[in-house]
């Protein structure tokens, strides 16, 4: 197998020749060096690449050759190379230069561009190979080639090798899938040995699970086998950014964490394919590399995860609070921090409930969008998860439209990602829309969408759907008493009136059982963003040091005025 191809274009002889140098000092060894002086000859050679075969992880082009971002050579890259990182080649000057700017700006907001990075400078130049090794290690993720990626083999997509896929996905465990009987899967059957049983799942560190229950998969990665007999500080149920974050900081402050989800890590998060605004990551950053850094970081501080093991019964008691699981397991603690967020509306067509995982997609399309290259996809919703995802799905499909029930995008997405999806040339939106009807043999084939206005329908041709229309919080099995406002979301602090039924004011983001917190989506009247969900896990924790204290006031209210 050749080695994947790194192409650089610049007009500029010197600049080109650094950054060839450059490029060759640190990765010629796994990676093929290639270069292009203007936009016409890196057309011909990405042209040549494809014919080959060839796979292009990253193409860095001079500002000159695209001419103010209105050249085509992007554009052609993101269609015939929906894999490569795009990366603008600048001058440490050009912010000097304020239309260049400008025009650099609008080019990263409308995904033209991944990202850019600064010419090279006197050697060794590590900010130059800082911003290569992110786009490098981010391409290497989607495509599956980094070190702990786990292999499943099985006999067809659908199915249980559907559902190791969405586990992998759920832990944000870089992961690949290939069928029994194709060159791979024989491989990696072989390697497996002679016991082996589809679906099969083979581990990073080369460990076979034949067939395996979530439970198994759970142990794989680490799950711990005594948390019945410990007395947890603070226990967590809910591992996207909001618990994620609670489990940094309280287990970096010392306290005894563990984390409970009924998937895996990341949440709603982890279906977004870049988040361009969180706060620090300037070339933005990917729901699953995000999600996956932080659990590593809280694992570091000493916090324990329980993945695939879902809350069932929560009761407290003046001294402790014990969460049942589904499994059967008990947990005490003395806090907790709601985090399970919500989980996304469903469609409520039955002929594409039956096509689930063979076409129909919930949540974002982070693991089937290289294989939809060239297809016909459509994406329900207006939010910015959805615009998102169509942004995703335009780098490998052939047309991508998104359907809205709103009048227009702007009811309910943020600025930047309307202006980007308005601009992507294979993404059409349709405003007043839905889905009413669509179905296939063994995998989705049409859809029937109908205006809303009118009630006209029309049947289209369709390879997949991602249906992403909202959530709803994930609460039913919280105790009936919990304090809820009329959607299910968990009130705190001040909105809990009456229902508190303590001496001591709640603290804001505590429910109206005493020591539990919520934080992230779950809770009534949060921002439903990345950065808000942080946020509020993080602040969770200084009030769990508060209610921990052992001279806190909790008597309960008079009689008269507590609450059941």
């Amino acid at each position: 197998m050749t080695n994947p191809v790194i192409l650089a274009v610049d007009e500029n002889p010197a600049v080109l020749t650094a950054v060839t140098e450059r490029l060759a000092e640190r990765y010629s060894l796994h990676y093929r060096i290639e270069t292009a002086s203007d936009a016409l000859e890196a057309a011909e050679l990405v042209e040549r690449l494809v014919d080959e075969g060839t796979d292009v992880a990253l193409v860095i082009v001079g500002y000159s050759v695209v001419q103010a971002m209105d050249g085509p050579l992007f554009d052609h890259v993101r269609r015939r190379l929906p894999h490569a990182k795009r990366a603008l080649l600048i001058s440490r000057n050009v912010w000097t230069d304020r239309p260049r700017a400008d025009a650099i700006r609008a080019a990263m907001a409308l995904g033209r561009i991944d990202h850019f990075v600064l010419e090279p400078g006197r050697p060794p130049d590590e900010v130059f190979h800082e911003a290569i090794g992110g786009f490098l290690l981010e391409w290497a993720r989607e495509r599956r080639l980094v070190p702990e990626t786990v292999h499943i083999v099985g006999e067809q997509w659908v199915g249980r090798a559907y559902e190791l896929r969405a586990a992998a996905e759920q832990c944000a465990i870089p992961h690949s899938f290939c069928l029994a009987d194709s060159k791979e899967g024989r491989a990696l059957l072989a390697k497996a040995g002679p016991g082996a049983k589809l679906p099969l799942m083979i581990l990073g560190d080369g460990t076979a699970l034949n067939d395996p229950t979530d439970s198994e998969i759970a142990a794989a990665v680490g799950a711990p086998s005594d948390v019945e007999r410990t007395t947890f500080d603070l226990l967590v149920v809910g591992a996207g950014p909001a618990g994620l974050s609670a489990a940094v900081y309280a287990a970096s402050e010392g306290l005894r964490v563990l984390v409970v989800d009924a998937g895996g890590v990341g949440g709603q998060a982890r279906s977004s394919s870049l988040i361009r605004n969180y706060l620090g990551f300037a070339r933005g950053v990917s729901g699953a590399r995000l999600a996956l850094q932080a659990y590593d970081q809280a694992a570091l501080f000493g916090a324990q995860f329980l993945f695939f093991r879902g809350a069932s019964r929560l009761v407290a008691s003046p001294e402790l609070l014990s969460l049942s699981l589904e499994d059967g397991q008990s947990i005490s603690a003395r806090s907790m921090v709601l985090a399970t967020g919500a989980s996304y509306r469903r469609m409520g067509v039955p002929a594409l409930e039956e096509l689930t995982g063979a076409g129909v997609f919930y949540g974002g399309p982070v693991a089937e969008a290289p294989t939809l290259t060239g297809t016909e996809v459509f994406v329900v919703g207006g939010g910015n998860s959805a615009g998102q995802a169509a942004l995703h799905l335009a780098r490998y499909a052939s047309q991508v439209t998104l359907l809205v029930r709103a009048a227009s995008l702007d009811s309910g997405m943020s600025h930047y990602l309307v202006r980007e999806v308005e601009a992507a040339p294979n993404i059409d939106v349709r405003t007043g829309t839905t889905v009413s009807g669509g179905g296939g043999e063994a995998r989705l084939d049409h859809l029937v969408l109908q205006k809303l206005a009118t009630g006209e329908q029309t049947t289209v041709a369709a390879d997949a759907l991602f249906v992403m229309i909202g959530a709803h919080p994930l609460t039913k099995w919280l105790p009936a008493g919990i304090a809820k406002d009329a959607h299910g979301f968990l009130l705190t602090g001040d909105d809990l009136g009456d229902a508190w039924g303590l001496t001591r004011r709640p603290f804001p983001q505590e429910t109206s059982i005493p020591r539990v917190f919520a934080a992230g989506d779950i809770r009534h009247g949060s921002v439903k963003r990345v950065a808000a969900a942080v946020g509020e896990g993080a602040t969770a924790v200084q009030f769990v040091h508060r209610v921990l204290q052992a001279d806190l006031e909790t008597q309960p209210l008079p009689r008269a005025h507590a609450t059941a």
